[in-house]
C-alpha cells in the first residue's frame, strides 16, 4: 500500500477489479453504487470461507470458537470505527436498507400514533423514504419534507422552522448519493432533539470518506453498508443508543435471538443478539472488519481530501464544456452528478463505457430529488480512494466525445 501526499493517494494496485479482462486499466467511477475491493479484503474473505470457516456461537469445537472470536472482534472494530459507546450498540444487518426498516418497524412502529409526523429531506435515497411511508401509513402519521438550499444541501434553517413536537422521527442522509452534499449532522440532531424527536442518519456515503463519531454527532440511530466501504455485499451495520435498542422488540424471530423457547412463551436475548435472528453472514462480517482495517490504515482525512480534489478537478473541467450542467455544491464529497444537454444519461453512460469509463446513469433511487432538479435522470461520476487524475481525464475526454457524437 502506497500513500502519497495529503490530497493524492496511489492505491490502484491494491484493487484487482480496476483492470478489465485484458489487464488494461478500467476507469471505475461508480463507487457510490458499490466500491471495488482491495486484495486485503478479498484475501480475508477467501480465508474465512476456506481454512477458517465454521459457524459461530453454536460450536464447541476449536475452529467454531475461533470464528466466534473473530466475529465478535469485528463488532468491537465497528464500534471503535464509528465511536460507539459499546459494541453491544452494534447490530449486524444485511445493509443500510434493512437497518432503516428495522428502526422503522421496531422503533417507529411501536411509538407512532395518528397525528404524529416524520421529517425527511428532498435528497433522500428511496431506502430512507419508503420504510417511513409504510410505517406512517400504518400508524396514521404524516411525512414532511425539508427543502434544499440553492446549492443542493439540506436546508437546516428551514428544518428548524418546520419541526414541531408532533415530529417523532427525523431521518436524513449524512452525504447525498446524488449530489455529494454533506450534512451538518450535529446541528440537525440539535434541531431534532429540541422538538423531542429522534434522528436517524443514513451514513452509506459518509463512512467511506468521513471520520464518523456517533456520540459526537449526537444522533440516535446510524446505518451504513459494507459494500460501499470496500467490503462485501450483504452485510451492514445499525448503530443505536443502548437504551433505544433495549426498549425495541425483535425484528425477526428464529434461532440465536432467543433466551428461552417453549410453546407457551418465548423470551428474547438482549440487544444486539435480539435483532440478529438466524445464521449470520459470518464471512461478510470478517470482510467488513478487514475493510475497516484497510481504510483506517490510510486515514479517512487523506481519503476525503483525495476524493474532494478529484471531484473538484472534474467539476471544473465539466463546467467549462458547453451544454454540460453540473448539479450540487462546490464542496461535494467525491460525488458529481451532471447532464449533457440533449443527451439521455443512459446514452452518456453507454458511450463512456465504450471508452473504458464506468459511471452511473439514472435516477439513483432518488426520484423525488430528480423531480426537484427538473430532470428524469442524471449521469453520476463517483470517486473512491483508488481513483486518480487519469480517471478524471478519461471522464472529460469521454464527455467531449459524447458532445461530438450528439453535436
Amino acid at each position: 500500500m502506497t500513500v502519497g501526499t495529503f490530497d493524492r493517494l496511489d492505491l490502484r494496485h491494491d484493487f484487482p477489479g480496476l483492470l478489465d479482462g485484458n489487464g488494461v486499466d478500467w476507469h471505475y467511477l461508480d463507487s457510490a453504487a458499490t466500491a471495488q475491493k482491495p486484495q486485503a479484503v478479498i484475501d480475508a474473505i477467501a480465508r474465512a470461507y476456506g481454512v477458517d470457516y465454521a459457524t459461530v456461537h453454536r460450536g464447541v469445537y476449536e475452529r467454531s470458537a475461533n470464528m466466534t472470536l473473530a466475529y465478535e472482534a469485528a463488532r468491537r472494530t465497528v464500534a471503535h470505527f464509528i465511536g460507539a459507546a459499546s459494541d453491544s450498540e452494534i447490530v449486524y444487518v444485511r445493509g443500510a436498507t434493512e437497518g432503516i426498516n428495522l428502526v422503522a418497524q421496531c422503533w417507529a412502529g411501536e411509538q407512532l400514533k395518528a397525528g404524529d409526523r416524520i421529517l425527511l429531506s428532498m435528497l433522500e435515497h428511496h431506502s430512507n423514504i419508503v420504510p417511513w411511508q409504510m410505517v406512517a401509513e400504518k400508524a396514521g402519521a404524516q411525512v414532511d419534507v425539508v427543502p434544499l438550499t440553492a446549492d443542493g444541501k439540506i436546508d437546516l434553517d428551514a428544518m428548524a422552522a418546520m419541526i414541531t413536537p408532533q415530529h417523532k422521527m427525523v431521518a436524513l442522509a449524512h452525504v447525498s448519493n446524488v449530489l455529494g452534499s454533506v450534512l451538518d449532522v450535529r446541528r440537525a440532531a440539535d434541531i431534532a432533539h429540541s422538538a423531542g424527536a429522534k434522528i436517524l442518519i443514513d451514513g452509506c456515503q459518509a463512512v467511506p470518506r468521513l471520520a464518523v463519531d456517533v456520540q459526537g454527532l449526537d444522533c440516535d440511530f446510524y446505518v451504513f453498508s459494507a459494500h460501499k466501504l470496500y467490503g462485501p455485499t450483504g452485510i451492514g451495520v445499525l448503530w443505536a443508543r443502548q437504551e433505544l435498542l433495549d426498549a425495541m422488540p425483535p425484528y425477526q424471530g428464529g434461532g440465536s435471538m432467543i433466551d428461552k423457547v417453549t410453546f407457551e412463551r418465548t423470551t428474547y436475548a438482549p440487544a444486539p443478539t435480539r435483532f440478529e435472528a438466524g445464521t449470520p453472514h459470518i464471512v461478510g462480517v470478517v470482510g467488513l472488519s478487514a475493510a475497516i482495517d484497510y481504510v483506517q490504515a490510510i486515514g479517512l482525512d487523506a481519503v476525503h481530501a483525495h476524493e474532494c480534489a478529484l471531484a473538484g478537478k472534474a467539476r471544473s473541467a465539466l463546467e467549462k464544456l458547453n451544454s454540460v450542467r453540473v448539479f450540487g455544491p462546490e464542496d461535494s464529497a467525491g460525488i458529481l452528478s451532471f447532464e449533457v444537454e440533449g443527451v439521455h444519461p443512459h446514452d452518456v453512460g453507454t458511450i463512456l463505457d465504450e471508452t473504458g469509463v464506468a459511471i452511473r446513469a439514472g435516477h439513483h433511487c432518488a426520484q423525488p430529488l430528480m423531480r426537484h432538479l427538473g430532470v428524469e435522470a442524471t449521469a453520476r461520476a463517483s470517486f473512491g480512494l483508488y481513483s486518480d487524475e487519469g480517471d478524471v481525464d478519461a471522464l472529460v475526454k469521454g464527455i467531449e466525445r459524447v458532445r461530438k457524437i450528439f453535436g
